[in-house]
């Protein structure tokens, strides 16, 4: 028979069995878990990675040191790209050539913003790459995690930025939308950050802005007239990134702010053929 034992600070269930409750008997191998988490978080440990799963948008995710921690910044990123999808007609009245407009998340890691624009735009198709094989584990559990809302939709495919793509997709791409790697090279970061999170999503490269110059550069060829670009960068990289889309032959481009007010999300459109 399994021992049982009050906590003042842990809680059991309710008499239904749904509610925890203070003060109600808890199982001790119950109580050996939480003492465990109690111990990785005491070691710095992030609390997303110690409880595993975190939400983000409407969405409660699978998160452990192979991805990065899904942020609110990244929320934003999602609404923004969500808005482009507005904006060309494949969150509208259905018109015959954007009834089922493509995305493609460059750098998925969790599926964060893949899954969430899946949930969230449904009759959209999505494509998630990654260049590391134990970000897309994480993915695929996440989408399994679905069920069937949105797994017929999305594609999660291993490969380095476009290079993951089908060939049959190159020009028929209605929105690019990234969180790359836009640290640089020696840059200070938090210590929960540094040393728990897989550098590999964090560093771009000396400057910072390596991987979000590759995106803007590789885009035009892959999407359609028009079609857009959504990518997260850091609000110092905003002046930088926006010149970057300019070289790369963008014909709008525009920076969005992120909840706090620090410019956050590059836009980059396409118009004409």
């Amino acid at each position: 028979m399994e021992s049982w034992f009050v906590l003042e600070r842990a809680s059991g269930y309710d008499r239904a069995g749904l509610v925890p409750r203070l003060g109600d008997p808890v199982p001790v191998r119950t109580v050996a878990y939480v003492e465990t988490m109690v111990e990785r978080r005491l070691r710095g440990e992030p609390l997303q990675y110690v409880l595993g799963v975190w939400g983000f948008r409407r969405l409660d995710l699978v998160v452990d040191r192979r991805v990065l921690i899904p942020r609110p910044e990244t929320e934003v990123v999602v609404e923004v790209a969500l808005e482009e999808l507005g904006r060309l007609g494949g969150l509208g009245p259905a018109v015959h050539d954007r009834a089922e407009p493509v995305v493609v998340d460059l750098g998925t890691g969790s599926g964060a913003i893949a899954l969430s624009v899946a949930l969230e735009a449904p009759r959209a198709r999505v494509w998630g790459t990654d260049r590391s094989p134990d970000a897309l584990a994480v993915a695929r559990a996440n989408l399994a995690g679905m069920g069937g809302r949105v797994a017929p939709r999305v594609r999660l495919v291993e490969g380095d930025w476009y290079d993951a793509l089908p060939g049959e997709l190159r020009g028929g791409v209605d929105l690019i939308v990234s969180n790359p790697p836009y640290v640089a090279a020696g840059e200070p970061l938090p210590a929960e950050v540094a040393e728990w999170e897989p550098a590999g999503a964090l560093v771009a490269g000396p400057t910072g802005l390596e991987d979000v110059a590759r995106i803007l550069a590789g885009a035009p060829s892959w999407l359609r007239r028009p079609g857009a670009v959504v990518v997260e960068i850091a609000p110092h990289q905003a002046e930088a990134a926006a010149a970057r889309a300019v070289e790369a032959g963008f014909d709008e481009v525009d920076v969005r702010p992120d909840l706090a007010g620090r410019l956050r999300v590059l836009v980059a459109r396409v118009v004409g053929r």
